[in-house]
């Protein structure tokens, strides 16, 4: 597992705020064509093939929560400024977690970047953020970066952690995914892998949905991954994967879900149903909430079940902070279900 530590590390180290993922498409990018890849960059999405394109169809998201510039010492949480708002529809855990957050910002060191070039343009820190209700979104004053123009992106400043515990720490929706679908080529994955922009700001299922329309592609084994939030250390160190039924939009109906199974079962896996958790959830306390918006359920809903797949998810504590925390044990678990789903199938 060094080589696929050293691939987290140096990809948490590359900015990818919300809206500004240009310069690490291009770090992805050149990671993938170090492996002789054939890899295609569209508007919003980064597409990698094997020498078996067809065998699998894996996703993930590239973006990062960060803040953008929006005036003189101004800035506001990227995904949620105006221009970003296209998918944004009041239903997303994403969205109520908004308005219970912003003192967790507080002296969080970050990072100013050209959000084409990636050129560094300082680091400054975070001294006050409220929510404005009038603009629905998190305002910033931050020390050190008041001469930056609107527009700049800045990403919270961040390194990965691992303790004795073989608790996992750093900002990983999604990176930790995007590292793991790298390293799956390195030990031999041949199929296709989707890294998508602006899944944050409700966007990225477009410029997915785009790609397959563009050369008539359907598949109902479409494989997205991506974190979970869960509230207490105590929830994901029982728990190594998530898999889902369903989210807010729509319903899974995939091959790959009874295989999944079928591997966590002979595995001894630790998993869960997030729907059915949520469910029970709400049915113990008596309240009616949100079963999350994904990636994957916008596809098929805009679709119609013509782009169909599952999902596999990696539980995590600490949502949206430089301190999102997962486990060892749930990493090497999404490896091996990948690995057996993919590179040793019917042998």
């Amino acid at each position: 597992m060094e080589k696929f530590y050293d691939i987290l590390k140096q990809l948490i180290r590359t900015p990818s705020v919300v809206g500004a993922e240009h310069p690490f498409f291009m770090r992805v990018k050149r990671e993938l064509e170090e492996l002789d890849l054939n890899v295609e960059y569209y508007d919003g999405v980064l597409v990698a093939k094997g020498n078996d394109p067809q065998s699998g169809y894996i996703s993930g998201h590239a973006d990062r929560h960060g803040l953008i510039c929006t005036g003189h010492n101004e800035f506001q949480y990227a995904a949620f400024i105006a221009k970003n708002q296209a998918d944004l529809r009041g239903n997303s855990n994403s969205e109520k977690l908004l308005k219970n957050f912003e003192m967790r910002f507080m002296e969080q060191k970050v990072q100013a970047y050209e959000p084409w070039s990636g050129s560094y343009l300082g680091m400054g820190v975070i001294k006050d953020a409220f929510l404005c209700t009038r603009r629905k979104n998190i305002i910033f004053k931050i020390d050190g970066l008041e001469h930056l123009l609107p527009g700049t992106a800045i990403a919270f400043t961040d390194t990965l952690e691992i303790d004795d515990n073989g608790l996992v720490s750093a900002q990983l929706d999604n990176v930790i995914s995007i590292a793991i679908m790298i390293y799956m080529y390195h030990v031999g994955y041949q199929g296709t892998a989707f890294f998508t922009a602006s899944e944050e700001a409700g966007k990225s299922w477009r410029f997915l949905l785009e790609y397959f329309r563009r050369f008539d592609i359907t598949t109902d084994e479409l494989l997205v991954l991506d974190t979970s939030p869960y509230s207490k250390v105590d929830d994901i160190t029982h728990l190594d994967i998530v898999l889902r039924n369903k989210d807010e939009n729509a319903e899974f109906k995939s091959p790959l879900e009874a295989k999944i199974k079928k591997i966590v079962i002979e595995n001894n896996i630790n998993y869960h149903y997030k729907d059915a958790y949520l469910e029970n959830l709400m049915a113990t306390a008596g309240t009616k909430g949100s079963l999350g918006v994904t990636e994957l359920g916008r596809i098929i809903d805009a679709t119609e079940g013509e782009i169909q797949g599952t999902t596999l998810q990696i539980p995590t504590i600490g949502y949206h902070t430089v301190e999102e925390t997962t486990t060892k044990k749930s990493i090497d678990t999404m490896l091996l279900i990948l690995t057996q789903l993919y590179l040793e199938e019917g042998k």
